[in-house]
Formats: C-alpha cells, sequence, structure tokens
C-alpha cells in the first residue's frame, strides 16, 4: 500500500488481475492488453499473473515508491516499529543472489498472509489499524520524502506554472531551452519493492 503515491499499469501483453482492498471493500480488476489500470494511495493492491502478464507500471512523485512509500502487508507482529519491519524485509545488496531470491519470496508470503488476513477480515477496525500502523512506520523518513517531491514533482508542477504564466504574457522565451535526453539503466533486474527492476540514474532530472 503506497501513502502518498498512486500507481497505474499499462498491459502490454498476457493476462492476469490485480487484487485491491479499500475501505470500500475488495475488488478484482481484469487486466489484459490494452487495459490502463490505476489507484490512488490508501489502496492495498495485489498483482496475479495468470498468463504471461507484462506490464508498464507508472509511479508518482520522483521514485519516492522506491524510496519506502509503501508499506507491505506484513502480519501486525512485523509491523510495531521500523527495524522490526526492516528486518522482515530488508534484501541486503552485497548478499548471494539466491539468498536475496529467498528473502525476497519469504516477505512476498509474510505481506499474501497478512493481506489475507485483513481481506477476510470481519469489520473495517483491521484495516483500519493497518493504516494506523503503515503511518507510524514511514513517519521517520518524511523529510526525506517531502525533499524528495520538493526537488521533482513539486518543480516540476512549478515550472508549469511558471511556462503558463509567461504564455499568457506572450513570453515564449522559454522554449528556446528545450532538451532532448536519453538514459539506459545503471542496473538490470534489482530486487525493488514489488518484484525486479532496472535503475536508471536520473540525477536532478524532473520527471
Amino acid at each position: 500500500m503506497h501513502l502518498t503515491c498512486s500507481e497505474a499499469y499499462v498491459v502490454t501483453g498476457g493476462r492476469g488481475a490485480v487484487q485491491t482492498l479499500t475501505t470500500s471493500g475488495y475488488e478484482v480488476t481484469p487486466l489484459a492488453p490494452g487495459t490502463v489500470a490505476w489507484f490512488t494511495p490508501g489502496t492495498i493492491h495485489r498483482l496475479v499473473n495468470e498468463d504471461d502478464l507484462h506490464i508498464t507500471v507508472l509511479m508518482q512523485n520522483s521514485g519516492l515508491p522506491e524510496a519506502g512509500d509503501a508499506v507491505l502487508t506484513l502480519p501486525p507482529r512485523h509491523l510495531t516499529d521500523p527495524e522490526t519491519y526492516a528486518s522482515a524485509t530488508a534484501i541486503p545488496a552485497d548478499a548471494p543472489e539466491e539468498e536475496r531470491e529467498r528473502i525476497a519470496r519469504a516477505r512476498r508470503d509474510l505481506a499474501v498472509e497478512g493481506y489475507r488476513a485483513l481481506r477476510d477480515a470481519d469489520g473495517p477496525e483491521p484495516l483500519a489499524e493497518f493504516h494506523r500502523a503503515a503511518a507510524a512506520l514511514v513517519r521517520p523518513r518524511l523529510a526525506e520524502w517531502r525533499e524528495r517531491w520538493r526537488r521533482g514533482a513539486q518543480a516540476a508542477a512549478a515550472a508549469t506554472g511558471e511556462q503558463l504564466d509567461r504564455l499568457e504574457r506572450g513570453d515564449a522565451s522559454h522554449l528556446r531551452e528545450a532538451q532532448v535526453r536519453a538514459e539506459q539503466p545503471s542496473a538490470y533486474g534489482r530486487f525493488g519493492m514489488c518484484g525486479r527492476l532496472d535503475v536508471y540514474d536520473v540525477g536532478e532530472v524532473n520527471p
């Protein structure tokens, strides 16, 4: 579950589904080529690959999701404090590949265990308790997140506002600053928050 970021799936091949849980209840959204599905912060989501599913995942806020803006639905005993949560979810970068894969599968299994308990719970309190625990876990990182947001998403939105102001004044001078950029991954297949990902070092480039 993301706490500040929306997430979208653009389906390019295969079939699957995304199971979601919110205060409105449990839903299953089928995924097939051409589907674009998205959800807002607070949506517990589980992606299910039914037949060679291929998707492009889009997330808000300048890499904030991979900077910690998500809490896995672990059982409550793992959500008591940041250290306990990290011990169940962290994947050491210097561990052998087989060990990193084992840890990734173990934390996935724990997340599914907690997710099923939330999905099958009677009444809204277990989900509300998970929300409270998730918010407490990420609170120590909020200053870091806010700075990332300021440098990225907020700066990009402010730049658009300034460009609109210029155009309203008849000033098109910012168009002279047009640029073209391209990046290749600096690392391939690194274990990320919810699977393997390729890493792009884009520095201060706004999305």
